[in-house]
């Protein structure tokens, strides 16, 4: 491939990935090209840089297409530090939501405050992102939960260290995939490797996919995991009194869901007495609307297009009480936990307004309390390997969980972050009504 045939497509990714197509179709086609070019820009700036210098050093400045390529990567190469720009604005970002939904002195409740150190990029790691190799953690592989097959298994994430460890505090991570792909190996392993590592229980979880298994499938065995982990985690030092729900899009779906409908029977058929109610969720880049109720065309056209004839194997207008009972949007009381929600400004699946008007209505209607962090810049399942924007994200979470556990073991809580209705206007004003 030629210079400028290289730069063209880097500069062609570059656009892509700052100005991600909105839609269904756009959509998937800009994520697909976007996701995993977003997250690895600082390496791509790298090799840009490197391909203009060799291209440069060889003596090839004259003629149209040398100066063509050599425009198109000066063109990437702003694009491309703005986007490494916008990855560090993550780490400020974070924070900044951590202080607004906990209170600035919400570091008195962490083991220790983060330092400059903690807080810096690891450059080491992000030279091989896709390397989730951790001597500080084990892991326990393909437990059944379920009578499911494999797709009722799970794994367990320890440290490694051969000390037994007890009541510690327990993570339960639910893959993403759009109900239909997806294994609990691939997926948030940044996170679940670092909280294992600081002494937490990690449980990865399979559930059943469509089209093979409609909905709701998917949310009982959710519910049947929790049940599991209550009941079995003590034997692996975890606390069974003690859980934390997280999960990305999917996933995030699924963990909200099942944070929000503790000991509904509709999704625990046969251990409908079983204790499924969690401590907090965690929930990114989540579907918050099955319904359609917000009425962002996103949501719309997802259901209709997808959720209805793929997940639920159903119709909104043969079921709409179905959509409903699916929606986390719908099913929020002042009684739901403690809720992290973390998504991307860029993301082109599924419309941040839906986590914008989801925490609207969390902070609306729950008690507890709500933290809200959007990402500038982020796409999609941004935090799925190493990266600057997903390191970031990690360790926030980490001090999220630090925090909430150190609160919960201490016998306090804290109120939601924000007033009634302030985030009304950044919603658009809208309330959410089932229909």
């Amino acid at each position: 491939m030629s210079f400028l045939s290289r730069q063209t497509v880097i500069a062609a990714l570059t656009a892509n990935a700052l100005r991600p197509p909105r839609g269904r179709r756009s959509g998937l086609s800009s994520f697909a090209a976007g996701w995993l070019f977003g997250e690895t820009a600082p390496q791509v700036l790298a090799l840009t840089a490197l391909d203009a210098a060799a291209h440069l050093t060889k003596g090839r400045r004259q003629g149209v297409r040398a100066k063509a390529g050599l425009a198109l990567a000066a063109a990437s190469t702003l694009g491309l530090t703005h986007m490494v720009r916008q990855s560090h604005r993550a780490a400020g970002v974070l924070d900044e939501a951590l202080v607004e939904g906990l209170g600035v002195d919400y570091v008195e409740q962490l083991d220790e405050a983060p330092d400059p150190a903690d807080l810096a990029t690891t450059w080491r790691r992000l030279a091989r992102p896709f390397d989730f190799r951790d001597d500080a953690v084990r892991v326990i592989r393909n437990l059944p939960y379920s009578e499911a097959g494999r797709r009722g298994h799970l794994d367990i994430y320890l440290p490694a260290a051969e000390d037994a460890i007890t009541d510690a505090p327990v993570l339960l991570q639910v893959h993403g995939g759009a109900w239909s792909v997806g294994q609990k190996e691939h997926q948030a392993r940044p996170l679940m490797n670092r909280m294992a590592a600081k002494g937490w229980v990690c449980v990865a979880i399979n559930y059943r996919l469509s089209p093979r298994d409609p909905w709701p499938a998917h949310i009982v065995d959710v519910k049947r995991a929790i049940a599991w982990v209550r009941d079995n985690i003590a034997d692996h030092g975890g606390d069974p009194d003690y859980l934390v729900i997280t999960g990305g899009s999917a996933g995030g779906h699924l963990a909200a869901l099942a944070a929000l409908t503790p000991g509904d029977p509709e999704f625990q058929p046969g251990f409908e007495d079983a204790d499924t109610s969690v401590r907090a969720a965690v929930p990114f880049y989540g579907v918050y609307d099955f319904a359609g109720s917000t009425g962002l065309a996103n949501a719309i056209e997802m259901r209709d297009a997808f959720l209805g004839p793929r997940v639920l194997q159903t119709t909104w207008e043969d079921a709409p009480h179905v959509y409903e009972a699916a929606s986390p949007i719908l099913r929020i009381t002042p009684d739901a936990p403690d809720f992290f929600v973390i998504h991307g400004d860029l993301d082109s699946l599924v419309a941040v307004e839906q986590a914008r008007l989801f925490v609207a209505e969390l902070r609306r209607t729950s008690a507890r309390s709500v933290v809200y962090a959007e990402l500038p810049g982020a796409q999609h399942a941004f935090d799925v390997f190493h990266s600057v924007r997903s390191t970031h994200a990690v360790r926030a979470v980490d001090r999220y969980l630090t925090w909430h556990w150190n609160t919960w073991r201490q016998g306090l809580s804290a109120d939601s972050g924000a007033e009634p209705g302030q985030l009304d206007d950044a919603a658009g004003g809208s309330s959410v009504s089932p229909g």
